[in-house]
């Protein structure tokens, strides 16, 4: 564990952990109610281009020039599709089926599959057996909330569970993409770039699979569309990078755990949404298996052992 990922929370930190909590676990009831107007690609084309033009007004605030290399340019497609495009797109289908609660529960894995990922790729990040053990227990939660008997199921709803883990896979390839081929970038340039090369993608494809974007759509629509483009993409980026440099990593997986509870709330009370026992049994297996990653709460004895 680094010292940032050791670093302790202010009171400060602690309510932007919070808000940035209510946030990410809100977006998951603002796409539901957009998909009840609008197609899953345009519901992301409108997320990414509005948070990109967000973003690069905020970059020229902070006095931040437009990339001009073509080589950050193609790291900014790829950024896009592993941590924008994909991802999204998978989520949003994933809602049309399964409730905001459970599609949430399984975005949480994506931390499983970064310390996954990070292990197999990176020699600094490998995989300890407290790590492994993590893993372990978060992918048998993930197991419990699909259900052992709907494993070869492939109905629409199994389909969209295996639909939102590809997101929360695609997200942990985006993290390691970003380590590799945009260090040292200013992060709200990354950001913008990004997203700029997202709506490059989302757009023309929208157009042609779901028919123009409309522009006529209701209150309610535009409303889950703004805030899941300027509040929980645009905002939450500058939130999360904030939250990074102050309250190291480490402190922000707190939000992995916050964010479901959050969206199953939400979803209960807006959408009279209910999930079965086994979801939140898989769900508190997943938070098990965060907690012995994090490894804090943990005997010191177990915290310092770091054999494979």
């Amino acid at each position: 564990m680094t010292d940032a990922a050791q670093k302790t929370l202010s009171p400060r930190a602690w309510i932007e952990l919070g808000l940035l909590a209510l946030i990410w676990g809100g977006v998951f009831l603002a796409n539901r109610l957009a998909l009840n107007e609008i197609g899953v690609l345009t519901l992301v084309a409108h997320r990414t281009i509005w948070a990109a033009l967000a973003l690069w007004a905020v970059a020229m605030v902070l006095r931040q020039s437009v990339p001009r290399s073509l080589q950050i340019w193609g790291a900014f497609l790829v950024m896009g599709l592993l941590n924008n495009v994909i991802p999204f797109s998978l989520l949003n289908w994933a809602q049309l089926y399964i409730e905001t609660g459970l599609t949430s529960i399984f975005n949480a894995t994506t931390a499983i599959f970064g310390v996954l990922v990070a292990g197999l790729l990176f020699a600094d990040e490998r995989l300890t057996w407290r790590k492994s053990l993590g893993v372990a227990i978060g992918f048998l939660g993930v197991v419990t909330a699909i259900g052992f008997n709907n494993l070869l199921n492939l109905d629409p709803r199994n389909l969209a569970q295996l639909a939102a883990l590809g997101a929360t896979l695609s997200y942990a390839l985006a993290g390691a993409w970003a380590r590799r081929a945009l260090k040292g970038l200013p992060p709200v340039t990354a950001a913008a770039g990004m997203l700029t090369a997202s709506s490059l993608i989302t757009v023309p494809a929208a157009w042609l699979i779901e028919g123009p974007m409309s522009f006529s759509l209701t209150t309610s629509t535009w409303g889950a569309i703004l805030f899941a483009a300027l509040v929980a993409t645009a905002g939450a980026y500058l939130l999360y990078y904030r939250l990074l440099a102050t309250a190291g990593s480490g402190n922000l997986m707190l939000v992995t755990l916050l964010i479901p509870p959050v969206a199953i709330l939400l979803g209960t009370a807006f959408l009279g949404e209910s999930l079965t026992p086994q979801a939140l049994s898989g769900f508190l297996l997943l938070a098990l298996g965060l907690v012995v990653i994090d490894g804090r709460a943990l005997p010191q004895r177990f915290r310092r052992a770091n054999r494979i």
